[in-house]
């Protein structure tokens, strides 16, 4: 009986060896550090030996450098993005510029040699090399004119970049020690730290700290690891450039004249008989007149001659907006034809010895445009500074849309930054409304304070309003409520002077009243109490029951329709474009739009190609809805048959090859 125990106990001891080295070994395991190293090509994103990883400001960025012939180069986005956004890269023409206070310093691709105005210089390696997505920079021509401290390293190439300058948390490694990719002792190994490395404390943790090496590693460290954390100062030796302005002594008071043409000039001596205190005029000379930068001009000598001799400066503006035929953003976006239009310009001064220029660039669309307006205002004013002339820039009223104007930027380097605080409802506005409102103008100003200084911005104030007018129009459609007996109706404006706005106010015998809210005087006629106009039953009935919910009810609904206005001021010239390039018009007036264009737009781009198509066909606005938007939609997929009637008279036929749109000779809705 003994005997046959004894197996049975020596095969369960057995067992609980087995068990127990199997638990221990899961215990050295759980509790022994990784020795695994981390790819670092995996970790920094390399995938050629030609690339160079950036780590800036202690942070691995995504963008990569490259190695040419064993110099460092960035690419143009990274130098932007990351170093120095005054760099401007033409991809058009394949030319590099910086412009500094004083000078333009200007670079080809593949070239060694650079100019700064017009002197030639050498760097002594190749400055750009472009390909064709973009330009990459040689770092160190980049140092020149930036603020940043750099260290290049191998094994893996890496740069180091600094220019965040101030106090940084520091801690020596108490003896020799790995910085895992992770927290965890499984996390694989990036490097180690010798005994009293420095390192840079980025994240501190109870148990496992994030650090950064000066050698552009960063992972993490265990906190028991670390020494006593001590506080260093990282500064910079940059000299920076300082700017100067041209300034006048005396408050600016600038009006605008609207010079349409060589005999609006014998006008001057009468209009500054009706004015006091004028003492700089912008009359409307100049204008875009191809897409080489060519000018069109109105100047006049002896109207300069006569403001002089008044006292009075004469700042000629030049626009973009009366050639419809001209490109801005190509103009600007060549460094050609930006050339010749700057060189243009200051010719046309120093001919009619004009005192300064004023900018006026409007409705860019900031996707094509880029950096290339403001890159202008830049070279412009260097030629203006050189030749005494002040330079101002006309400015919209701070917004998301209009970011790109660069502000802060133009305050640098114009002498003037001004505020056209007006239009704030204009002649198309869904809504009527104030030209410039208290609360607009007051934020206007205020963002714009945020970006330039006080003493360089000039308030651009209407001495106009518009007069509103809502027209009730009778509905042909076929009523869907007889109770209801709203009346629809059409907006229209038109804008006038102060003096005529007096006498419609006496011809109408009614008081104008002022309102705290907007800051200005308001009157209206009688209809306006007439609930049966849509706009006063909302006003009267709708929004106090909405108030009585919210009580900022209204004042959200303002809010909600100043940034559809915005929105709709962006949008539009973009689908104006958009329309004009893909709807064609042929001889019998029938609009076509092909399906292979159609097939690549945005949903909300079909949908307002085809509301336009019938707003033109048609020639009416009312009583199209998103119902016949979307039966052209589903006839242009070939959901709904072949031919569709819509309201006017209009036939849309379903064609091989796209959408045609036809007036028919009576009305079919």
């Amino acid at each position: 009986m003994k005997k046959k125990i004894i197996p049975v106990i020596a095969a369960i001891a057995l067992i609980i060896v087995v068990v127990l080295f199997m638990v221990l070994g899961n215990i050295i395991e759980k509790y022994t550090p990784s020795k695994e190293t981390k790819d670092l090509s995996e970790y920094y994103g390399l995938t050629s030996d030609t690339d160079v990883a950036l780590i800036c400001n202690n942070e691995v960025i995504d963008t990569k450098g490259k190695l040419v012939n064993g110099e460092v180069y960035l690419s143009y986005e990274t130098v932007r993005n990351y170093l120095n956004a005054r760099f401007y890269w033409d991809p058009n023409e394949n030319i590099l510029r910086y412009t500094t206070a004083n000078d333009l310093i200007s670079v080809n691709a593949e070239s060694s040699d650079y100019t700064v105005n017009k002197d030639t210089q050498s760097f002594g390696q190749t400055i750009v090399k472009a390909d064709a997505s973009t330009a990459y920079i040689a770092i160190d021509f980049v140092k020149q004119y930036s603020d940043f401290q750099y260290n290049y390293y191998t094994d893996p190439n890496r740069v180091v970049l600094t220019n965040a300058w101030g106090d940084y948390t520091i801690a020596s490694a108490k003896q020799k020690t790995e910085i895992r990719y992770q927290g965890g002792i499984k996390s694989p190994i990036l490097t180690e730290a010798d005994k009293n490395t420095e390192l840079t404390i980025l994240e501190p943790g109870d148990t496992w700290t994030k650090v950064a090496t000066n050698d552009g590693y960063i992972g993490y460290i265990k906190s028991n690891k670390l020494g006593t954390t001590s506080t260093t100062t990282i500064s910079s030796d940059y000299v920076a450039e300082e700017f100067s302005h041209i300034t006048k002594d005396y408050k600016i008071n600038m009006a605008w004249h609207q010079v349409t043409n060589q005999s609006a000039n014998d006008n001057l001596a009468s209009i500054l008989q009706k004015t006091k205190g004028i003492n700089i005029l912008s009359p409307t000379w100049f204008y875009l007149n191809d897409n080489n930068g060519n000018i069109a001009s109105l100047a006049s000598s002896t109207y300069v001659d006569y403001c002089h001799q008044n006292g009075i400066e004469v700042w000629a503006l030049i626009s973009n907006l009366e050639n419809d035929s001209v490109n801005t953003a190509e103009v600007l976006s060549h460094t050609s034809s930006r050339d010749n239009l700057t060189n243009n310009i200051i010719s046309a001064a120093i001919q009619y010895n004009l005192d300064g220029i004023n900018v006026d660039f409007e409705a860019l669309n900031a996707d094509a445009v880029g950096n290339s307006y403001i890159q202008f205002i830049r070279e412009l004013s260097l030629k203006c500074a050189n030749n005494g002339i002040v330079l101002s820039v006309d400015n919209y009223v701070p917004s998301d849309y209009t970011a790109f104007y660069n502000r802060a930027e133009q305050a640098l380097f114009a002498d003037y930054v001004v505020i056209m605080a007006y239009d704030e409802h204009y002649a198309g506005s869904p809504e009527a409304g104030s030209v410039a409102s208290i609360g607009f103008v007051t934020d206007g100003v205020e963002n714009t304070l945020k970006e330039v200084p006080a003493n360089q911005v000039i308030l651009g104030m209407p001495f106009y309003t518009r007069v509103w007018s809502e027209t009730p129009v009778e509905s042909d459609s076929t009523a869907t409520d007889e109770t209801d007996t709203t009346v629809d109706y059409e907006l229209s404006s038109y804008a006038t002077n102060m003096t005529e706005v007096q006498k419609l106010i006496s011809a109408n015998g009614v008081q104008p009243v002022w309102l705290d809210d907007i800051g200005q005087n308001y009157v209206d006629d009688s209809t306006n109490t007439n609930e049966e106009y849509s706009r006063n039953y909302i006003r009267h009935r709708i929004l106090p029951e909405m108030e009585h919910v919210n009580q900022k009810a209204a004042a959200h609904i303002s809010e909600l329709g100043m940034q559809m206005q915005e929105l709709l001021a962006y949008v539009t010239p973009q689908m104006e474009k958009l329309y004009n390039e893909n709807v064609i018009t042929n001889e019998q007036g029938e609009l076509f739009l092909a399906e292979k264009t159609f097939s690549v737009m945005s949903l909300f781009e079909q949908k307002e190609m085809m509301r336009r198509m019938l707003f033109e066909i048609s020639g009416h606005r009312k009583d199209i809805s998103l119902v016949h938007v979307e039966q052209l939609l589903a006839l242009m997929a070939n959901k709904e048959g072949k031919q569709q009637n819509c309201p006017y008279g209009v036939l849309a036929r379903r064609v091989r090859d796209g959408l045609l749109l036809m007036k028919l000779s009576t009305d079919v809705t």
